[in-house]
């Protein structure tokens, strides 16, 4: 974006450009969303940034009216560097609230000093600074959302004392955490945040696609909301509701957990599940390119995830050369079999467990059961966090199969189920010939688009 296309977008708040760059104000130090209610200020004296960090590190503190930490996330980062993406990722999950700099460039297989280098190179700042920015905005949130007492507030973002917590307020945001509580008289109890994305957004069709796959007791959608359980990484049991709100752009999400989890994983699966993030109207233009889609494409299309990348793996091995509704009814019966917990507290069953149960009961072809336990088995001993491209070696998981574990539980956008029997049908139906690799790197985007034409 050049100079004039951020003042006009600014000046007209418009909510398609939230999160994708940020307006810091000379006069008064503050950095602000585009849809900042406030007075605009004269462009004379305005900066703007790429990213919230770095109107961070340049000594802006964050506006109290539009709350930068409420933005959609943003892919200005990305570009060809898989390597940073995955530590950015990496991150986004908490990895560095569990560990260190060196243990997540271990995992990347590359040095702390070379980590650094590709932050530095994509982002402008250093994987710690980005990674304790993160927990910032979230500890910022909770203060202006909840009534949680400051020691509650400082564990969930990930900070090991409350100590800490303010020092790290006061250098890097240039506000204390009290300033933000007294700003915030309206704070309820409990825990509900709401998730901004940039419109349009098709929920309509996200809507039915959750439910027609939806697991009871797991899983919970209505015309406004879709919900599920998951696992938090201390183990601890997790239920979030996220309710749509189409005039402000977002959901409202309550979420049900202990206040001392680490919350930071949480949102950001939650934002991965319902696609918050995504610049749609990048991928809707692109799409409308495809000689002959553009009639056909339904606006603000999101994708879809799946939890984990292993529960992933399970629905698409169940899904094998059968229904959507007979692999459905498959899910349902291993969830509520092997599932731990009861009602609407059930959670997708464990590596270890599918590993060790007879599946019996499911009505399929006893090579499809052992290449259920054979998959369980590998993602006990070798988690699930591998690039799935590697579970090829594993018999009975296919191309089809890595590729929807990669589309949906990895929530990466560039993949397309060519051979996807929906894919194919609804390819025939319409008539359409594609050149698919001009939908790159938003092929996900078109597999969803094509099967919303069933």
């Amino acid at each position: 974006m050049n100079a004039h296309q951020y003042r006009q977008a600014r000046l007209a708040r418009d909510p398609r450009f939230d999160g994708r760059f940020y307006v810091a104000v000379r006069t008064t130090g503050i950095y602000c969303r585009p849809i900042c209610p406030a007075t605009a200020p004269k462009e004379e004296n305005v900066t703007y940034f790429d990213s919230a960090i770095a109107a961070a590190n340049a000594g802006y503190r964050p506006c109290l009216r539009c709350r930068p930490d409420s933005a959609p996330g943003s892919w200005a980062w990305r570009g060809t560097d898989t390597t940073l993406e995955r530590a950015v990722r990496l991150i986004d999950e908490g990895a560095l609230i569990e560990g260190s700099v060196a243990m997540l460039a271990e995992r990347l297989g590359i040095g702390p000093r070379y980590l650094n280098k590709l932050f530095q190179a994509g982002m402008g700042t250093s994987a710690k600074q980005y990674g304790l920015h993160l927990q910032l905005m979230l500890a910022k949130r909770l203060l202006h959302d909840t009534t949680w007492p400051m020691p509650d507030v400082a564990a969930a973002a990930g900070f090991g004392s409350v100590r800490r917590f303010n020092d790290c307020f006061a250098t890097q945001l240039n506000l204390t955490p009290g300033q933000i509580r007294r700003a915030n008289a309206a704070a309820r109890p409990g825990l509900t945040l709401f998730f901004s994305y940039r419109p349009p957004y098709a929920w309509a069709p996200l809507r039915q696609f959750l439910a027609f796959r939806a697991v009871p007791e797991m899983e919970w959608v209505g015309d406004d909301h879709y919900g599920r359980t998951l696992t938090a990484p201390d183990g601890s049991l997790v239920r979030f509701t996220a309710y749509h709100k189409p005039a402000r752009n977002g959901f409202e999400v309550r979420i049900e957990c202990a206040q001392t989890t680490p919350l930071l994983p949480i949102i950001q699966c939650i934002r991965r599940l319902l696609d918050l993030d995504a610049d749609i109207a990048t991928v809707d233009a692109q799409l409308s390119q495809l000689s002959g889609l553009a009639p056909h494409l339904t606006p603000g299309l999101r994708l879809p995830g799946i939890l984990t990348p292993f529960e992933a793996g399970i629905r698409a091995i169940l899904g094998q050369q059968v229904s959507v509704v007979a692999a459905r009814k498959l899910v349902i019966q291993m969830v509520h079999q092997y599932g731990e917990g009861e009602g609407e507290q059930r959670r997708f069953p464990t590596p270890q467990t599918i590993a060790s149960a007879s599946l019996s009961e499911l009505g399929m072809p006893d090579s499809r059961r052992q290449t259920l336990r054979r998959f369980a088995a590998h993602v006990a001993e070798h988690g699930d966090q591998q690039e799935p491209t590697e579970w090829l070696a594993l018999k009975g998981m296919g191309p089809w199969t890595v590729d929807y574990v990669k589309m949906r539980g990895r929530s990466e956008p560039d993949v397309f189920l060519g051979t996807d029997l929906g894919v194919k049908k609804a390819l025939a139906q319409r008539g359409l010939e594609l050149n698919t690799d001009d939908a790159a790197p938003w092929r996900s985007y078109l597999t969803f688009q094509l099967w919303n034409l069933l």
